[in-house]
């Protein structure tokens, strides 16, 4: 399989089961699925979601669903995944998250054009479909080939992030008629909840080994890994998105220690 999905989940079940089923109507169809499981019961004998994973066998798309505990916080649930990809490319979900069905062959199409550390899609928030936010759409394309850049906390590049909340990707995609078949590459800060990595790099740049020097709570964790690719090789963003989130409470509620800053400093 040349994409391996990776969700880390941790007591959603039944949104688990949303973002599963969305993969089954995927129209790249040469990807195998990963979930590491943290919740307080284990969810893989859950009836509706071994239906859907039986689906998505029919299918041709492997389904491995495995309990990862003890918890030792977020970058240790993303190490322990990574540790798990067999693919070339490793898509990094979370498990509140539900695709367009172009969005993985659109990732792929982009991650393949150019050789580079990951493709991010923002994802958005339809509650805000109203909320037109002109002061946070502020955004730069890449102009020719991505390259790497420094992005560390306080950085110009840093104050790209605005681009990412509520529904601000989705408005910038509609005012400049940005659509799948045309779609462009742009600059950003980080990308979080949906990213496409290229696998070799992530592995060779440390992926999430530094989770043992944070503490369980913690934040952050895909924000810092992406910035050492960025560093050595680049990233970007693809617009327009087809990457939803379904806007459920946080279960990352302790967030003091966040990660780029933490590691930076200590």
């Amino acid at each position: 399989m040349k994409v391996s999905v990776l969700i880390p989940t941790y007591n959603r079940v039944n949104a688990l089961v949303a973002t599963l089923t969305a993969l089954c109507t995927q129209t790249y169809k040469d990807f195998e699925i990963v979930v590491s499981d943290q919740s307080d019961q284990f969810i893989g004998e859950d009836k509706t979601l071994k239906t859907i994973v039986r689906i998505l066998e029919l299918h041709g798309n492997p389904v491995k669903v495995r309990y990862n505990m003890p918890r030792k916080g977020i970058a240790q649930q993303r190490q322990f995944l990574l540790d798990e990809a067999s693919g070339e490319y490793s898509l990094y979900m979370d498990d509140d998250v539900v695709l367009e069905p172009d969005v993985i062959e659109r990732m792929v199409r982009a991650l393949d054009e150019e050789p580079v550390g990951f493709c991010g899609m923002a994802l958005v928030g339809l509650s805000y479909l109203d909320d037109v936010r002109p002061h946070q759409q502020q955004i730069e394309f890449w102009d020719g080939p991505v390259g790497p850049e420094n992005v560390v906390p306080g950085s110009e590049e840093w104050e790209r992030w605005p681009l990412h909340n509520a529904a601000n990707i989705l408005h910038v995609g509609q005012r400049l008629g940005v659509s799948p078949q045309n779609q462009k590459k742009y600059k950003v800060a980080w990308v979080g909840g949906c990213i496409l990595y290229n696998t070799a790099k992530l592995r060779e740049t440390g992926g999430f080994d530094f989770w043992e020097e944070l503490p369980p709570n913690h934040c952050g964790e895909d924000v810092f890994a992406q910035h050492r690719l960025m560093k050595k090789y680049g990233g970007f963003g693809l617009l327009p998105s087809g990457a939803y989130h379904l806007e459920l409470p946080t279960t990352i509620i302790n967030r003091e220690v966040n990660a780029p800053e933490y590691l930076i400093n200590s």
